[in-house]
């Protein structure tokens, strides 16, 4: 059986082009609906060479949560997919959320 850190990355490499999903809505995929925290935590660590779209993980209202050069990289990557980031670094979370 794979591991809560294994669950979630299979899920979010699942995540399909043009979508996006929150941390909430991985931790409820893999059956830890009190987990997005932790979720936060397994994303933050990805290896730098990790090939997961994890630029389509954000956070339940549609902010962008990192800062910097990587929030410019993630919402640069979600405009490159044809998603709307705003000026404020939010996504219409009613449009582009992922619904499995």
């Amino acid at each position: 059986m794979p591991t809560f850190e294994q669950q979630v990355w299979l899920i979010v490499s699942a995540i399909p082009y043009g979508c996006v999903a929150s941390y909430g809505d991985l931790a409820r995929l893999c059956g830890h609906p009190r987990s997005a925290r932790q979720v936060g935590r397994i994303m933050k660590n990805l290896p730098d060479n990790s090939t997961l779209p994890w630029y389509r993980v954000i956070n339940q209202q549609g902010k962008l949560s990192l800062s910097g050069s990587q929030l410019a990289r993630q919402a640069a990557a979600l405009r490159a997919e044809g998603i709307i980031v705003s000026d404020a670094m939010k996504v219409d979370m009613e449009r582009y959320r992922w619904r499995p």
